[in-house]
Protein backbone atom coordinates (compact mmCIF):
# COMPACT_ATOMS: atom_id res chain seq x y z
CA UNK A 1 0.00 0.00 0.00
CA UNK A 2 1.59 3.90 -0.93
CA UNK A 3 2.10 5.85 1.67
CA UNK A 4 -0.41 8.67 2.36
CA UNK A 5 1.09 11.89 1.86
CA UNK A 6 -0.48 15.27 3.40
CA UNK A 7 -0.36 18.38 0.30
CA UNK A 8 -0.58 21.58 1.83
CA UNK A 9 -2.02 23.72 -0.89
CA UNK A 10 -2.31 27.18 -1.24
CA UNK A 11 -4.18 27.51 -4.75
CA UNK A 12 -0.49 28.70 -6.04
CA UNK A 13 1.33 26.97 -8.84
CA UNK A 14 4.42 25.38 -6.84
CA UNK A 15 2.20 23.84 -4.56
CA UNK A 16 0.24 22.76 -7.17
CA UNK A 17 2.94 20.79 -8.80
CA UNK A 18 4.30 19.71 -5.28
CA UNK A 19 0.60 17.82 -5.58
CA UNK A 20 1.96 16.32 -8.98
CA UNK A 21 5.12 15.35 -7.91
CA UNK A 22 3.72 13.13 -5.23
CA UNK A 23 1.42 11.64 -7.12
CA UNK A 24 4.31 10.77 -9.90
CA UNK A 25 6.23 9.52 -6.96
CA UNK A 26 3.82 6.81 -6.26
CA UNK A 27 1.61 8.79 -2.64
CA UNK A 28 -1.49 8.89 -2.04
CA UNK A 29 -2.23 12.16 -1.42
CA UNK A 30 -5.01 14.43 0.42
CA UNK A 31 -4.93 17.76 -0.51
CA UNK A 32 -5.83 20.56 2.24
CA UNK A 33 -5.89 24.05 2.44
CA UNK A 34 -5.54 26.39 5.31
CA UNK A 35 -8.36 28.82 5.69
CA UNK A 36 -6.18 31.34 7.44
CA UNK A 37 -7.97 35.29 7.06
CA UNK A 38 -10.45 36.84 5.74
CA UNK A 39 -8.21 37.86 2.25
CA UNK A 40 -8.69 39.77 -0.81
CA UNK A 41 -10.15 38.03 -4.32
CA UNK A 42 -6.98 37.50 -6.79
CA UNK A 43 -8.08 39.98 -8.91
CA UNK A 44 -6.99 42.63 -6.80
CA UNK A 45 -4.20 41.23 -4.13
CA UNK A 46 -0.90 39.79 -4.58
CA UNK A 47 -1.69 38.00 -0.91
CA UNK A 48 -2.79 34.15 -0.46
CA UNK A 49 -5.43 32.57 1.89
CA UNK A 50 -8.68 34.04 -0.60
CA UNK A 51 -11.49 32.33 -1.67
CA UNK A 52 -9.91 32.00 -5.24
CA UNK A 53 -7.21 30.17 -3.90
CA UNK A 54 -9.14 27.88 -2.39
CA UNK A 55 -11.62 27.08 -5.19
CA UNK A 56 -7.85 26.77 -7.62
CA UNK A 57 -6.34 24.54 -4.86
CA UNK A 58 -9.32 22.36 -5.43
CA UNK A 59 -9.58 22.53 -8.96
CA UNK A 60 -6.23 20.85 -8.98
CA UNK A 61 -6.81 18.44 -6.48
CA UNK A 62 -9.95 17.37 -8.37
CA UNK A 63 -7.73 17.18 -11.75
CA UNK A 64 -5.03 14.70 -9.43
CA UNK A 65 -7.91 12.52 -8.31
CA UNK A 66 -7.50 13.63 -4.68
CA UNK A 67 -9.78 13.94 -1.77
CA UNK A 68 -9.38 17.74 -0.61
CA UNK A 69 -10.34 19.90 2.45
CA UNK A 70 -10.44 23.21 3.33
CA UNK A 71 -8.82 23.36 7.08
CA UNK A 72 -10.33 27.26 9.34
CA UNK A 73 -7.40 27.58 11.30
CA UNK A 74 -8.73 31.26 11.02
CA UNK A 75 -8.99 31.42 15.14
CA UNK A 76 -5.00 29.70 15.54
CA UNK A 77 -3.62 32.22 13.25
CA UNK A 78 -5.18 35.58 15.07
CA UNK A 79 -3.93 33.63 17.91
CA UNK A 80 -0.53 32.82 16.99
CA UNK A 81 0.60 34.98 14.26
CA UNK A 82 -1.41 38.13 13.94
CA UNK A 83 -1.25 39.03 17.68
CA UNK A 84 2.19 38.43 18.35
CA UNK A 85 2.95 40.48 15.23
CA UNK A 86 1.12 43.30 16.58
CA UNK A 87 2.37 42.53 19.91
CA UNK A 88 6.02 42.66 18.23
CA UNK A 89 5.32 46.08 16.47
CA UNK A 90 3.90 47.59 19.76
CA UNK A 91 7.48 46.27 21.15
CA UNK A 92 9.77 48.23 19.00
CA UNK A 93 10.76 45.73 16.87
CA UNK A 94 10.00 44.39 13.50
CA UNK A 95 8.30 40.76 13.28
CA UNK A 96 8.45 38.37 10.38
CA UNK A 97 5.08 36.65 9.86
CA UNK A 98 5.33 34.40 7.35
CA UNK A 99 7.89 32.41 9.37
CA UNK A 100 6.08 32.24 12.28
CA UNK A 101 2.80 30.80 10.61
CA UNK A 102 5.49 28.60 9.22
CA UNK A 103 6.19 27.54 12.50
CA UNK A 104 3.00 27.67 14.38
CA UNK A 105 0.56 26.40 11.81
CA UNK A 106 1.87 24.93 8.59
CA UNK A 107 4.16 22.33 9.43
CA UNK A 108 2.47 21.93 13.45
CA UNK A 109 -1.31 22.68 13.66
CA UNK A 110 -2.10 21.75 9.96
CA UNK A 111 -0.18 18.09 11.04
CA UNK A 112 -1.79 17.65 14.10
CA UNK A 113 -5.23 18.46 12.52
CA UNK A 114 -4.49 15.89 9.43
CA UNK A 115 -3.04 13.12 11.59
CA UNK A 116 -6.54 11.31 11.64
CA UNK A 117 -6.76 10.96 7.92
CA UNK A 118 -3.35 8.59 8.42
CA UNK A 119 -0.46 10.66 6.46
CA UNK A 120 2.60 9.48 6.46
CA UNK A 121 4.39 12.58 5.50
CA UNK A 122 3.43 16.43 4.66
CA UNK A 123 4.38 18.21 1.18
CA UNK A 124 4.52 22.29 0.49
CA UNK A 125 5.46 24.06 -2.53
CA UNK A 126 8.92 25.42 -0.78
CA UNK A 127 11.49 25.75 -2.90
CA UNK A 128 14.42 23.53 -0.66
CA UNK A 129 15.32 19.94 0.23
CA UNK A 130 15.39 17.69 2.85
CA UNK A 131 17.75 15.10 3.40
CA UNK A 132 19.26 12.31 5.55
CA UNK A 133 22.21 12.16 7.09
CA UNK A 134 24.06 8.45 7.64
CA UNK A 135 23.79 8.67 11.27
CA UNK A 136 20.03 9.46 11.06
CA UNK A 137 19.86 13.22 11.58
CA UNK A 138 17.77 15.29 9.15
CA UNK A 139 19.54 18.00 7.30
CA UNK A 140 17.83 20.99 5.32
CA UNK A 141 19.28 22.48 2.60
CA UNK A 142 18.93 25.01 0.02
CA UNK A 143 17.12 24.69 -3.20
CA UNK A 144 19.39 23.86 -6.14
CA UNK A 145 18.33 27.09 -7.91
CA UNK A 146 19.30 29.89 -5.53
CA UNK A 147 16.92 32.52 -7.14
CA UNK A 148 13.75 30.78 -5.44
CA UNK A 149 15.59 29.22 -2.70
CA UNK A 150 13.31 29.61 0.44
CA UNK A 151 15.37 28.47 2.91
CA UNK A 152 15.70 31.11 4.86
CA UNK A 153 11.82 31.08 5.95
CA UNK A 154 12.03 27.22 6.96
CA UNK A 155 15.37 27.13 9.47
CA UNK A 156 12.77 26.60 12.15
CA UNK A 157 12.23 23.12 11.82
CA UNK A 158 12.65 20.37 14.06
CA UNK A 159 14.37 16.94 13.43
CA UNK A 160 10.33 15.77 13.70
CA UNK A 161 9.15 17.82 11.48
CA UNK A 162 11.81 17.58 9.01
CA UNK A 163 11.73 13.62 9.25
CA UNK A 164 8.11 14.35 7.53
CA UNK A 165 8.40 16.69 5.26
CA UNK A 166 8.96 16.80 1.36
CA UNK A 167 9.76 19.27 -1.15
CA UNK A 168 9.35 18.12 -4.26
CA UNK A 169 10.51 21.23 -5.90
CA UNK A 170 13.58 21.89 -4.26
CA UNK A 171 15.30 20.85 -7.48
CA UNK A 172 13.43 22.54 -10.14
CA UNK A 173 13.15 25.80 -11.23
CA UNK A 174 10.16 28.16 -11.34
CA UNK A 175 10.08 27.93 -15.27
CA UNK A 176 10.10 24.75 -14.77
CA UNK A 177 7.39 24.33 -12.38
CA UNK A 178 5.09 26.44 -14.30
CA UNK A 179 5.27 24.18 -17.74
CA UNK A 180 4.42 21.09 -15.85
CA UNK A 181 1.55 22.80 -14.41
CA UNK A 182 0.97 23.84 -17.95
CA UNK A 183 1.53 19.99 -19.20
CA UNK A 184 -1.33 19.03 -16.91
CA UNK A 185 -3.80 21.48 -17.39
CA UNK A 186 -3.51 23.66 -13.97
CA UNK A 187 -5.64 26.27 -14.59
CA UNK A 188 -3.13 28.05 -12.20
CA UNK A 189 0.11 27.49 -14.04
CA UNK A 190 0.45 31.35 -15.04
CA UNK A 191 -0.79 32.54 -12.03
CA UNK A 192 0.77 35.39 -10.22
CA UNK A 193 3.02 34.94 -7.15
CA UNK A 194 1.79 35.83 -3.39
CA UNK A 195 3.92 38.45 -2.39
CA UNK A 196 2.18 40.27 0.33
CA UNK A 197 1.57 39.69 3.95
CA UNK A 198 -1.94 37.97 3.73
CA UNK A 199 -3.46 40.20 6.56
CA UNK A 200 -2.15 43.49 4.95
CA UNK A 201 -2.36 43.19 1.34
CA UNK A 202 -1.69 46.62 0.77
CA UNK A 203 1.02 46.95 2.95
CA UNK A 204 0.76 49.22 5.31
CA UNK A 205 1.50 47.61 8.34
CA UNK A 206 0.52 50.93 10.76
CA UNK A 207 -2.81 51.08 9.71
CA UNK A 208 -3.97 47.76 10.16
CA UNK A 209 -2.05 47.29 13.81
CA UNK A 210 -4.60 51.09 14.34
CA UNK A 211 -7.55 48.33 12.69
CA UNK A 212 -6.67 45.49 14.85
CA UNK A 213 -5.92 46.65 18.14
CA UNK A 214 -8.69 49.70 17.87
CA UNK A 215 -6.10 52.07 19.28
CA UNK A 216 -4.51 55.43 18.80
CA UNK A 217 -0.84 55.53 19.15
CA UNK A 218 0.14 59.19 20.07
CA UNK A 219 2.57 61.24 17.75
CA UNK A 220 6.12 61.90 19.19
CA UNK A 221 9.57 63.50 18.41
CA UNK A 222 11.65 62.55 16.21
CA UNK A 223 15.32 62.83 17.76
CA UNK A 224 18.68 62.31 16.56
CA UNK A 225 21.72 60.76 18.56
CA UNK A 226 21.93 63.17 21.42
CA UNK A 227 18.14 63.49 22.13
CA UNK A 228 18.00 66.84 19.91
CA UNK A 229 14.44 67.04 18.98
CA UNK A 230 14.41 67.19 14.53
CA UNK A 231 10.27 66.70 14.31
CA UNK A 232 7.42 65.39 14.92
CA UNK A 233 6.52 61.87 14.44
CA UNK A 234 2.57 59.93 13.46
CA UNK A 235 2.80 56.85 15.56
CA UNK A 236 5.79 55.20 16.60
CA UNK A 237 4.44 51.89 14.96
CA UNK A 238 4.58 53.49 11.77
CA UNK A 239 8.32 53.07 11.41
CA UNK A 240 10.91 50.68 11.08
CA UNK A 241 14.85 50.37 11.12
CA UNK A 242 16.11 52.15 7.81
CA UNK A 243 13.23 53.98 6.73
CA UNK A 244 14.00 56.92 5.15
CA UNK A 245 11.17 57.54 3.25
CA UNK A 246 8.04 59.40 4.93
CA UNK A 247 9.87 61.17 7.81
CA UNK A 248 9.42 64.51 6.40
CA UNK A 249 11.92 65.91 8.22
CA UNK A 250 14.17 68.69 6.35
CA UNK A 251 17.82 68.06 6.90
CA UNK A 252 21.30 68.88 5.09
CA UNK A 253 21.52 65.08 4.80
CA UNK A 254 19.61 62.19 4.33
CA UNK A 255 18.30 60.83 7.79
CA UNK A 256 17.43 57.30 8.54
CA UNK A 257 15.38 55.48 11.63
CA UNK A 258 18.27 54.37 13.51
CA UNK A 259 16.35 52.77 16.31
CA UNK A 260 12.88 53.65 18.22
CA UNK A 261 12.78 54.33 22.06
CA UNK A 262 9.66 52.78 22.73
CA UNK A 263 9.62 53.84 26.70
CA UNK A 264 10.04 57.98 25.20
CA UNK A 265 8.04 57.42 22.15
CA UNK A 266 10.69 58.52 20.12
CA UNK A 267 12.10 57.70 17.13
CA UNK A 268 16.01 58.03 16.36
CA UNK A 269 17.22 59.14 13.35
CA UNK A 270 21.24 59.51 11.84
CA UNK A 271 22.83 59.21 8.95
CA UNK A 272 23.26 56.24 6.81
CA UNK A 273 26.88 55.27 8.28
CA UNK A 274 24.95 54.68 11.84
CA UNK A 275 22.80 51.86 10.65
CA UNK A 276 25.70 49.16 10.20
CA UNK A 277 25.84 46.83 12.89
CA UNK A 278 28.76 44.27 13.44
CA UNK A 279 27.20 42.02 16.21
CA UNK A 280 24.01 40.59 16.88
CA UNK A 281 22.49 38.24 19.58
CA UNK A 282 19.58 36.00 18.91
CA UNK A 283 17.06 34.08 20.69
CA UNK A 284 14.43 31.25 20.34
CA UNK A 285 17.11 29.46 18.68
CA UNK A 286 16.58 26.38 16.36
CA UNK A 287 20.03 24.17 15.61
CA UNK A 288 19.61 21.31 12.82
CA UNK A 289 22.23 19.35 12.29
CA UNK A 290 23.28 19.31 16.00
CA UNK A 291 21.98 19.86 19.28
CA UNK A 292 24.08 22.96 20.35
CA UNK A 293 26.97 24.57 18.85
CA UNK A 294 30.48 22.05 19.71
CA UNK A 295 32.27 26.10 19.96
CA UNK A 296 32.54 29.23 17.84
CA UNK A 297 31.93 28.29 14.51
CA UNK A 298 32.90 30.42 11.10
CA UNK A 299 29.61 30.55 8.74
CA UNK A 300 27.95 32.47 6.60
CA UNK A 301 24.57 34.61 7.81
CA UNK A 302 21.56 35.92 6.51
CA UNK A 303 19.63 38.83 8.38
CA UNK A 304 16.66 39.20 6.00
CA UNK A 305 15.22 37.17 3.09
CA UNK A 306 16.68 38.98 0.32
CA UNK A 307 20.02 39.27 1.21
CA UNK A 308 22.69 37.47 0.39
CA UNK A 309 24.68 35.66 3.17
CA UNK A 310 27.63 37.45 4.91
CA UNK A 311 30.21 35.58 6.55
CA UNK A 312 30.48 35.72 10.11
CA UNK A 313 31.59 33.76 13.32
CA UNK A 314 28.50 32.27 15.78
CA UNK A 315 29.27 31.11 19.49
CA UNK A 316 25.92 29.87 21.57
CA UNK A 317 26.12 31.40 24.46
CA UNK A 318 23.61 29.80 26.17
CA UNK A 319 21.09 27.23 25.35
CA UNK A 320 18.87 29.30 23.90
CA UNK A 321 20.73 32.44 22.68
CA UNK A 322 23.65 33.22 19.49
CA UNK A 323 25.95 35.58 19.35
CA UNK A 324 26.65 36.24 15.87
CA UNK A 325 29.98 38.69 15.06
CA UNK A 326 29.85 39.68 11.19
CA UNK A 327 33.52 40.11 9.50
CA UNK A 328 32.18 43.30 8.05
CA UNK A 329 29.24 45.44 9.21
CA UNK A 330 25.75 45.18 8.18
CA UNK A 331 23.12 47.66 7.15
CA UNK A 332 19.90 47.88 9.11
CA UNK A 333 20.15 44.95 11.31
CA UNK A 334 16.60 44.79 12.43
CA UNK A 335 15.46 43.35 16.17
CA UNK A 336 12.39 40.71 15.80
CA UNK A 337 13.85 39.53 12.35
CA UNK A 338 15.46 36.00 11.60
CA UNK A 339 19.21 35.64 11.37
CA UNK A 340 19.42 32.18 9.21
CA UNK A 341 22.91 30.55 9.25
CA UNK A 342 24.64 28.41 6.38
CA UNK A 343 27.28 26.15 5.66
CA UNK A 344 27.22 26.21 1.51
CA UNK A 345 24.21 24.70 0.92
CA UNK A 346 23.94 23.32 4.78
CA UNK A 347 20.96 25.23 6.64
CA UNK A 348 22.32 24.89 10.23
CA UNK A 349 19.71 27.28 11.96
CA UNK A 350 18.97 30.55 13.20
CA UNK A 351 17.04 32.14 15.67
CA UNK A 352 15.26 35.83 16.61
CA UNK A 353 17.04 38.91 16.19
CA UNK A 354 17.15 40.30 19.78
CA UNK A 355 19.47 43.19 20.41
CA UNK A 356 22.24 44.71 17.74
CA UNK A 357 25.25 46.72 18.44
CA UNK A 358 26.96 49.37 15.86
CA UNK A 359 30.49 48.89 14.47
Amino acid sequence: MADKALVAMSGGVDSSVAALLMRRAGYDCVGVTMKLYEGQTAADSRTCCTADDAADARSVAVRLGMPFYVLNLKEDFDRDVIAPFVGTYEAGATPNPCIECNRRLKFSRLWDKCVPLGCAVMATGHYARVERRDDGRWLLRKAVHGEKDQSYVLYMLTQDELARTRFPLGALTKEQVRSLAAENGFLNAHKRDSQDICFVPDGDYAAFIRRYTRKEYSPGDFVDERGAVLGRHKGIIGYTVGQRRGLGVAAARPLYVLRKDMAANAVVLGENERLFSRRLLARHVNLIPFDSLPGPIHCSARVRYSQTEQPATVTQTGPDELEVIFDEPQRAVTAGQAVVLYDGDLVLGGGTIWETEGP
